[in-house]
């Protein structure tokens, strides 16, 4: 058994609905070469469950209806309610075409976004928009799609049901980004699920959301599709778990920087955890453990070139002769720093500094501090600046009085650039060629952090000189060649 899923761009309008369901119509069937080809299972029928995110730019569309309606515009979310009915209407005539199956689909269609409409028109009134109420709101994407999905595959003649996760994936109340509660979760898939595929129906599940206990809706955060599909591979066996996308797998560099980054066939589940932490998007960073748990692979495929063979994320990929697999940047950083030369020798001061930020519910990306123990920094993200001062502030405010803390600022307009391979673990002179390239191109790095698990070494660069430190580390290590 398979789990798909199919991303917002492979199904954002007819044509890439139309060569998505081809795919799942061939897995199903076994009536394709490529499956039997470049790696792939042998060409024979098997179960595949699916699973889709909402059209692409849907999910934005919402969260800007809901957020205007929260600040007293009445319209925006009306004209959002239109435009999202055209569009899957324009999708549903082209895909499933006239008949009683295109007019109960509208129907549904209707129903819902009149549900959204009455959502925003709450929002409207009471003038406020909440995290249970933001998730209510952009889980709607998902629950359009997802019924387009299962017509446009049953039209193929594939026998296919259409299912929200919600009645399969239990989690917290964290609305935003929930967690999902994997006993609870693996009873219902059990329940839910695993009766349909013995009955030869193929579900189709909303990607991104679930629901507490109690059956409120939840999200699992932006990107979490992914997530909902390694959470259903790991409660079902799957054999693998494929990632289909807009790109041939995970490639060395962002190619839209790097014109020579190439297609990795395999990395490690460590390496893809730390590509994706570090803002490659190729796979939503929490994918990784439910498929690491079950040690099931995760294919990375391109829906618009199927014969690739992508990547395939495993627990130990085959050496490769690279020391270094990929190199990845995130921008719109900013870092803090906290300095004195009161600091030294005293215990609880970094747990201080990242309890005030936790409580401010910021996530810190990277940490640094000096030997000498005057000096720590971490970065977050720019966003967050005022929350993170104000709340380093407050905390400090005696040790500030005292001169213990000399003064705490921030460095804005930075970025992150990771270096990722297991082939950097006890491997001499990476960091030296790291610097070397950086500094032959009069590159300033202006903090350093590496794990001692030695997959990864993270530099914080000026936000103007990240597509060059990337292109100029990623020439250094030779990565557009071919590996060895």
């Amino acid at each position: 058994m398979i789990v798909m899923k199919f991303g917002g761009t492979s199904v954002g309008d007819v044509e890439p609905i139309a060569q998505a369901t081809q795919i799942v119509h061939e897995a199903v069937t076994g009536e394709s070469a490529w499956l039997g080809g470049l790696g792939r299972p042998s060409e024979s029928p098997q179960p595949v469950v699916v699973v889709v995110s909402a059209m692409s730019g849907v999910t934005d569309s919402l969260v800007k209806a809901a957020t205007s309606a929260a600040n007293r515009d009445e319209q925006t979310f009306r004209q959002v309610k239109d435009s999202l009915f055209e569009r899957h209407r324009a999708v549903i005539e082209a895909i499933v075409g006239d008949g009683e199956t295109h007019s109960v689909l509208l129907s549904e269609i209707e129903t819902l976004l009149h549900e959204f409409e009455n959502l925003c028109q709450s929002i409207y009134i009471l003038g406020e928009l909440t995290a249970r109420g933001l998730d209510a709101v952009s889980s709607l994407g998902e629950r359009l799609m997802v019924r387009v999905f299962a017509a446009a595959l049953r039209s193929r003649g594939v026998e296919a049901r259409a299912l929200e996760a919600t009645t399969l994936i239990v989690t917290d109340d964290n609305y935003g980004s929930a967690t999902p509660l994997m006993d609870d979760t693996q009873a219902r898939v059990q329940a839910n699920l695993v009766p349909l595929l013995a009955e030869g129906i193929t579900p189709v599940v909303t990607g991104f959301i679930g629901a507490t206990s109690s059956g409120i809706v939840t999200t699992l955060g932006r990107g979490g599709s992914d997530y909902t599909a390694a959470i259903l591979g790991n409660c079902l066996d799957s054999r693998e778990i494929w990632i289909w996308t807009d790109v041939d797998g995970v490639m060395t560099a962002d190619p839209r920087v790097v014109p020579e980054a190439r297609t990795l066939p395999a990395i490690s589940y460590a390496e893809a955890a730390e590509l994706s932490y570090f803002g490659a998007k190729v796979l939503h960073p929490k994918t990784i453990l439910p498929a690491l748990e079950k040690g099931i692979p995760i294919r990375i495929v391109n829906t618009f070139n199927p014969e690739h063979p992508g990547t395939l994320v495993v627990t130990e990929a085959e050496p490769t002769g690279k020391t270094v697999k990929a190199i990845t940047a995130i921008k719109g950083l900013s870092l803090i720093t906290v300095e004195g030369r009161g600091m030294i020798g005293v215990p609880g001061i970094a747990a201080k500094v990242f309890s005030a930020v936790a409580r401010e519910g910021i996530s810190v990306l990277m940490i640094s501090q000096s030997s000498s123990e005057q000096n720590i920094c971490f970065v977050i993200q720019q966003e967050a600046n005022g929350r993170a001062l104000r709340a380093l502030e407050n905390e400090f405010e005696l040790e500030l009085a005292r001169r213990n803390v000399d003064r705490i600022w921030a460095q804005g307009n930075v970025a992150i650039v990771a270096v990722v391979g297991a082939g950097m673990k006890g491997t001499p002179g990476i960091g030296a060629k790291v610097f070397g390239a950086l500094g032959r191109n009069a590159i300033n790095v202006i903090s350093v952090a590496q794990g001692s698990s030695e997959y990864n070494i993270s530099l914080v660069v000026d936000e103007k000189d990240v597509d060059d430190a990337v292109r100029y580390i990623h020439q250094e290590f030779e990565l557009g060649q071919a590996c060895l």
